[in-house]
């Protein structure tokens, strides 16, 4: 981590809790998000000098506040300030601001946020693009890769999702619990796709972005304590928990990435594995299976092996046949392939995947596997070609240098042929 490193951790774990209260306050989503721009770089400069605030979201929401309100006041100078349910709350008492910040109903400020993000006014990819920017903070080319958009689409699809929630009046309070139950899938969504963006830190960070799994992890839990008995919920919570219990392990020394067969599973973290398991065998008791518990699985069947070599690909394979019927996406089925490799063989793999070529034709995971499987076959050139087309769609630095170790080893292997052919030849 940098000198100013800390001051990132705590801005983007705080920007949630910030953005709910000043949402609460403004009822205005730009204005919200644009008081906690102001307020970070108030923090930019003053923290390095002054040292993190005791309650960094407490100071971010009184700073975001306040800047929000001098706004509104010179706004007034051209026009009538709103009425006055537009905004509440308006004394600077800090000592009352930290109170409420103690209180049930700040605690609730997120996920009320959470599901006004995904209101059903907006389409379901609105809705979950949306919560990623306003809740979670994530750039446009973030979210535009975990969806695998470009940016320019993804650019629209958050500020039409802005436009309606403002021309629609979305009522900025806490739904009732019909309307909780409605939103749960899109909301659950949001959460899985805010962990798999720290997990898979496609920002380019040089480690995997903890705060934000921490964060996903930390909502999901939230949506546990309302949803106590919902299978789906059971499982996302745990699927996050099993993910994140392997993190020490994923990265060396040097930031460079560590495969699951070469991870030192010493660095995992039991008790995070043990609640994972814990969770999803309570899930599965409710005989309603859904994707995420289905995926929950099969990273149970991942952690719980003692090594690589005790892995149950079989039903892993069982597993992931399941999750194309109840999710069927050509993901999906990539990452089942590398179980069919295991079960049935590189050629059997091969064929699965080659009718996805189109579909993930941008997708530096298809051509990472593509040419691991052509390799494994013998098929050399192929595999260089699938291997430069990888390193041409890696998203950091690490995916690529993962990339040219298959290269240099593809190289070794062809002078060591090389070297033998022409052995064999002098001796005949």
């Amino acid at each position: 981590m940098t000198d100013l490193g800390w001051l990132d951790a705590a801005v983007t774990g705080a920007r949630p809790q910030v953005m709910a209260a000043l949402l609460r306050y403004f009822r205005d989503l730009d204005r919200a998000e644009e008081a906690f721009q102001e307020a970070s770089l108030k923090a930019l400069k003053s923290w390095p000098q002054n040292g993190p605030p005791r309650d960094p979201a407490a100071w971010l929401i009184m700073v975001g506040r306040n800047v929000a309100i001098d706004a509104l006041r010179r706004e007034r100078k051209s026009e009538a300030l709103p009425d006055e349910h537009a905004i509440s709350d308006l004394d600077d008492a800090e000592s009352a601001l930290a109170d409420r910040l103690d209180d049930a109903h700040y605690r609730d400020d997120i996920l009320r946020l959470l599901f006004i993000c995904c209101h059903p006014d907006l389409p379901a990819t609105q809705q979950i693009a949306l919560a990623l920017r306003v809740v979670s903070g994530l750039t446009v080319p973030e979210i535009a890769r975990a969806f695998l958009v470009s940016e320019a689409a993804m650019e629209q699809r958050i500020t039409r999702a802005k436009r309606r929630v403002g021309e629609a009046e979305v009522p900025f309070e806490t739904p009732g619990a019909v309307e909780r139950s409605q939103r749960l899938g899109a909301v659950a969504a949001m959460v899985y796709l805010i962990f798999n963006e720290g997990y898979s830190a496609s920002g380019g960070d040089a480690h995997v972005r903890l705060p934000l799994c921490e964060e996903a992890i930390r909502l999901a839990r939230l949506l546990l304590k309302l949803f106590q008995s919902e299978p789906e919920i059971l499982g996302l919570t745990a699927l996050l928990l099993l993910q994140h219990a392997r993190s020490a392990a994923r990265l060396d020394a040097d930031g460079a990435i560590v495969l699951l067969e070469d991870q030192d599973r010493n660095l995992w973290n039991k008790g995070m594995i043990a609640e994972g398991t814990a969770l999803i065998d309570k899930a599965m008791r409710h005989r309603r299976p859904g994707p995420y518990q289905v995926q929950a699985a099969i990273a149970a069947l991942h952690a719980t092996a003692e090594v690589w070599d005790a892995t149950d690909w079989g039903q892993i394979d069982l597993l992931y046949s399941t999750l194309e019927q109840l999710q069927p996406s050509p993901v999906v089925t990539l990452n089942r392939a590398v179980a069919v490799s295991k079960v049935r063989g590189a050629e059997a793999a091969l064929a699965m995947i080659e009718p996805l070529a189109p579909k993930l034709s941008g997708y530096f995971h298809f051509f990472g596997l593509k040419g691991a499987l052509l390799s494994q076959l013998g098929r050399a050139p192929e595999a260089r070609e699938a291997f430069g087309r990888a390193i041409a769609l890696a998203r950091t630095a690490q995916e690529a240098a993962h990339i040219r170790l298959h290269l240099d080893k593809l190289g070794d292997e062809g002078r060591a042929g090389a070297k033998t052919i022409g052995s064999k030849s002098k001796v005949t």
